[in-house]
């Protein structure tokens, strides 16, 4: 019987050709059309009528041709990319009531002949496509506009195309066959994260069609899968909501920039276009940049934490709860002690003191402090526009502004927090002038939390979805801010065991208390990403004994012990397997940005001798990287986090046992797909 999908696939493969050849055509006069309205624009723009509306007439259908062509250039490159491989699953379903089965084949998106006719493949977001993933032969329904569909699965198959070639079609009764599942993952790394449309489990599936919850929380293990479900859930609702939701009403807050480029092609591989993503740690110090000139990022306090652990950390403790609850008790205080009120007078227009209390207090008082002052003076200002009937000039009315701000004792957040900071008990920012101002990562967010409370923000109604990545790495304060930044939908993923603090936290416990109790919690408890022996491996190092392993078995982990950084690079190079036949990509992991630099000069020079491609094979990532490529790459474990290597060499200081870097040989161990190399040194 998989006879029938080579036949299909070459008839496919001919109507998709032909399609590509009609929108060549069509694109190529779309583009004539363009032009030759161009052309009579400006031959004729004088002399059009004096109210514009021939010019405007001339620019809006100037402007849809243009988007029409667009939209068919863009499904052009979805054709071309389905050549090849246009389907990887058939489901034959008889419909309830109906005698012969109809087959539905599935792929990467839709297919017809003719725009609006029945498609010859659907994409796997549409409704049908659940049948593949959620049913074994016999009774099934899926979800249709209409209603629930049901009828009967008669048979199953799975398909492997590459290069518009058949490699393998065979029945299959069970929903996604294991040995396709494990040849998938046994297959080499790729340079950036797969999709995973071809091996979608059903549990995975009922994640990425969820539309109903306003916040979904997937609390995954390390290789679960549960960025590629998030993204894939993102592909899905942009397809299912496209009236609604664009790819540009989507932020994703990820943890750097190589991760943000690892990432970068998952939504167009699955025809969506590519969405914003940023670290939270830039986004902070955007909205700081008019209180301070820099910040530290977190990146800066792991580091400081492990060049000293016995100082203690004050990052843990001023984004607590309880330190929240300090400043909201000085907020309360700032109310009196911020203001020194006195008549304000323009041009022999009075505003009593006693006036502008109650204005401030009572009329305004929903208004955040520092912004309340610019509600009284506008006010002010319409009284005496109305009283001399005229508009006041911008100046005149610049002026009356800065009249009311001085009432302020001070309106800079760096001196309002310092003051803060020494009322508590805590050491104050250094008093200097701003190009000198910057923040420790432990007093970022609580100076952006006081920014938000103290004054009025806009509103970020353009962002409709926020997926929030590596959730164990963010504070209690940190989901405040966000609370208080997005009233939007959102996707928050990470994994407890990963968190790049001294001890894990559980960010399920307070996360209802913040964003209320409509949260829906996920638990994604089943590794893909190791071999049962890493995995093993890596839980041991962590003390997990909950997870489920899938049954993938590879080499042992292989420890030892050297007496220096040189010898361990050494051993690196002897063992790499980046040959022909051999792994795409491998990586060594370190503790800090020193230790991982000085590995990578050393392995430079290595390399280098043994004829190895060090420029294009040898790759050195710091906090300031952008790009992931196949081949060895350098880097600290906090980088690594949510990236995976074919082959791990982890280099720790054997003397180092305290809980952060205990921490960072787990994260390092869960990178490895297929060997994993544990290297202690003694100096």
């Amino acid at each position: 019987m998989s006879i029938d999908g080579t036949l299909f696939l070459e008839q496919l493969t001919e109507k998709l050709k032909y399609r590509i050849e009609e929108l060549d055509v069509v694109i190529s006069e779309g583009q004539k059309d363009v032009e030759s309205m161009h052309e009579y624009y400006w031959e004729n723009y004088t002399e059009m009528d004096e109210y514009g509306y021939e010019n405007y007439d001339n620019q809006q259908a100037l402007l849809r041709q243009v988007n029409a062509n667009q939209d068919k250039l863009l499904l052009k490159h979805r054709f071309e990319k389905m050549l090849d491989s246009p389907f990887f699953g058939r489901v034959d379903f008889i419909y309830d009531g109906e005698d012969e089965a109809e087959s539905f084949y599935i792929g990467i998106g839709n297919f017809a002949e003719r725009t609006g006719s029945v498609p010859l493949v659907y994409d796997w977001r549409a409704p049908v496509s659940g049948l593949f993933y959620d049913f074994d032969q016999g009774p099934a329904s899926y979800e249709a506009p209409l209603g629930t569909i049901e009828g009967e699965i008669v048979s199953k198959w799975q398909y492997k195309i590459r290069n518009g070639k058949m490699i393998y079609g065979f029945e299959s009764d069970v929903k996604i066959d294991d040995e396709i599942l494990k040849a998938e993952l046994g297959s080499n790394g790729e340079v950036q994260l797969k999709n995973i449309i071809r091996t979608i489990q059903k549990e995975q599936n009922a994640i990425i069609r969820n539309t109903k919850d306003r916040i979904m929380v997937i609390q995954g293990a390390a290789g679960s899968g549960k960025t590629s479900v998030a993204l894939h859930r993102i592909a899905y609702l942009l397809y299912h909501d496209r009236q609604n939701l664009k790819s540009s009403n989507i932020l994703i807050l990820s943890p750097n920039g190589v991760f943000s480029d690892y990432i970068s092609h998952i939504l167009p591989e699955l025809g969506e276009e590519n969405i914003k993503e940023m670290s939270f740690d830039l986004f902070a110090y955007k909205q700081l940049r008019d209180t301070v000139s820099d910040c530290e990022d977190r990146y800066d306090e792991i580091e400081r934490r492990i060049r000293f652990p016995q100082k203690a950390s004050l990052a843990e403790e001023k984004q607590s709860m309880e330190f929240i609850n300090l400043m909201e008790r000085y907020l309360v205080e700032l109310e009196d002690r911020l203001m020194n009120f006195k008549d304000v007078e323009y041009k022999g227009f009075v505003k009593t003191e006693s006036e502008i209390i109650e204005l401030f207090y009572f009329k305004f008082q929903d208004f955040p402090l520092l912004s309340r002052m610019d509600a009284v003076a506008d006010y002010f200002i319409d009284e005496v526009e109305t009283l001399r009937d005229r508009d006041l000039a911008d100046d005149e009315k610049d002026l009356i502004r800065e009249k009311f701000m001085k009432l302020y004792v001070t309106g800079d957040l760096y001196v309002i927090y310092s003051q803060f900071l020494k009322e508590n008990g805590y050491k104050g920012l250094p008093r200097v002038s701003y190009e000198k101002r910057k923040l420790k990562y432990e007093d970022v967010y609580p100076v952006l939390y006081l920014k938000y409370r103290l004054q009025s923000q806009q509103g970020r109604s353009n962002i409709k979805h926020l997926v929030v990545d590596e959730m164990q790495d963010y504070s209690r304060l940190q989901y405040e801010i966000l609370q208080r930044i997005f009233s939007c939908k959102m996707t928050i993923l990470g994994d407890r065991a990963q968190t790049m603090d001294d001890k894990q936290q559980d960010v399920l416990k307070f996360l209802p208390k913040i964003f209320g109790r409509d949260i829906h919690k996920i638990i994604m408890n089943k590794s893909y990403r190791n071999t049962i022996e890493i995995a093993s491996y890596a839980n041991q190092l962590a003390g997990i004994e909950d997870m489920e392993l899938f049954e993938r078995h590879g080499a042992p982990v292989e420890e030892k012990i050297f007496a220096d950084m040189s010898h361990a690079a050494e051993e690196i190079a002897e063992t790499l397997k980046l040959g022909e036949e051999e792994y795409e990509t491998a990586a060594v992991v370190l503790r800090t940005e020193k230790e991982a630099e000085h590995m990578w000069l050393l392995l430079k020079e290595i390399l280098g001798e043994k004829g190895f491609d060090i420029k294009e094979r040898l790759s050195y990532l710091d906090r300031n990287s952008t790009s992931f490529k196949k081949g060895l790459t350098v880097t600290t474990f906090y980088l690594a986090k949510g990236l995976e290597f074919d082959q791990v060499f982890a280099v720790f200081p054997q003397k180092d046992q305290t809980p952060l870097v205990r921490q960072a040989r787990y994260i390092a161990a869960t990178r490895a797909l297929h060997e994993l190399h544990m290297y202690e040194v003694e100096k």
